[in-house]
């Protein structure tokens, strides 16, 4: 029998995968999608996810995909004002981040079991059954739901997804080219009226990771994400004539969501990442959060599986990290209302999030 069952095969779901296959320890890793993904998402690893990864043999290659460096250049109504370091961190899309984490777990004898969902969750003192959409069941002692923040698992299990979400979208992202505009920085135009857009250069790839201010209807509301209103944002808040963003490969929105679920583990069940826990983007911890998510849940997963004295260090996952969810929830939230507010002062951005 597998001795854990993965759901989700994010930055979290993977390295979990490969921190167990490294200790010896069976797993199986489903998604409910049809293949992998190209989105650039999240799109930066901290010193203590390259840690992780370190160790696990995954480190060189995200290094050797990544940009370290990358300056971040603010320009306020349309003009340079200045240029601030990114700090310490790897600049590397989040599916640049699987892709490697994916080989590292192909070494390892495992792959990704694709249009796999789970549809059900029984489970017993001897361990846990999942049942697929398409009707098969996959047996496990123990399972990991890390499949994000809209978490089926979390939804089969029960569990409460506590805290609040705005209303209005705050951002459209969106991954597009820009024929003619510099990789050699993250450009962060912002203007007086408290509006901006942002490109940053992914590595490896000809395209722009796109974050900016919603445009608004008629009424107020904000418009869905489409090329045309990327061309329109950029055209208002870069004012760069000559450049025209195109071929976009991901389209999205975003909204502050501040909640966590009101406990990471049901009986031989689990929570990691964005399925545990969702908040602010400013900081660039969401994807790293998840990670460290990943080694904690490993540790307890395998002091459990090494014999029958090992199971009390269950309760040591949620004991570790369901308070540091708090703490990681309300630090992000503090760190967003920081750059909202400088990005109305010229020569400030996202950095003023980093810390």
């Amino acid at each position: 029998m597998t001795d854990v069952l993965i759901v989700g095969s994010g930055p979290t779901g993977l390295t979990l995968a490969c921190d167990l296959t490294l200790r010896g320890i069976a797993v199986r890793i489903l998604d409910r999608r049809s293949g992998p993904h190209r989105e650039s998402r999240g799109k930066g690893l901290n010193p203590s996810s390259l840690e992780v990864f370190d160790r696990i043999g995954a480190a060189e290659p995200m290094s050797a995909v990544g940009t370290r460096g990358l300056a971040l250049r603010k320009y306020f109504d349309g003009e340079h004002i200045k240029d601030s370091p990114s700090g310490d961190g790897l600049l590397i899309g989040q599916w640049q981040v699987e892709e490697v984490l994916r080989a590292r777990l192909a070494d390892l004898g495992v792959q990704v079991e694709y249009e796999a969902g789970v549809a059900g969750i029984s489970q017993d003192a001897d361990g846990v059954s999942a049942r697929l959409a398409d009707g098969r069941l996959v047996h496990a002692g123990y399972l990991a739901g890390c499949d994000g923040g809209r978490s089926t698992i979390r939804q089969l299990l029960g569990i409460p997804f506590e805290g609040h979400t705005e209303e209005a979208d705050t951002m459209v992202l969106g991954d597009v080219t820009a024929a003619g505009l510099s990789r050699d920085h993250w450009h962060q135009w912002f203007t007086s009226d408290g509006g901006g857009i942002m490109l940053c250069p992914m590595p490896r790839t000809e395209t722009f990771q796109l974050q900016g201010s919603p445009e608004l209807d008629a009424q107020g509301q904000p418009l869905p994400p489409s090329l045309e209103g990327f061309q329109r944002l950029f055209d208002r808040h870069a004012r760069v004539p000559g450049i025209r963003l195109a071929d976009p490969t991901w389209m999205s929105t975003w909204r502050v969501n501040v909640r966590m679920a009101a406990r990471m583990r049901e009986g031989r069940a689990f929570l990691a990442g964005d399925a545990a826990h969702v908040h602010p983007i400013a900081g660039g911890l969401g994807m790293n959060s998840g990670i460290l998510d990943a080694t904690a849940l490993g540790r307890s997963l395998a002091a459990a599986l090494a014999g029958p004295a090992g199971a009390g260090v269950l309760d040591a996952y949620e004991a570790e990290r369901l308070p540091a969810a708090a703490a990681l929830l309300a630090d992000t939230a503090e760190r967003h209302q920081r750059v909202v507010a400088a990005v109305r002062e010229p020569g400030r951005g996202t950095e003023v999030g980093r810390n």
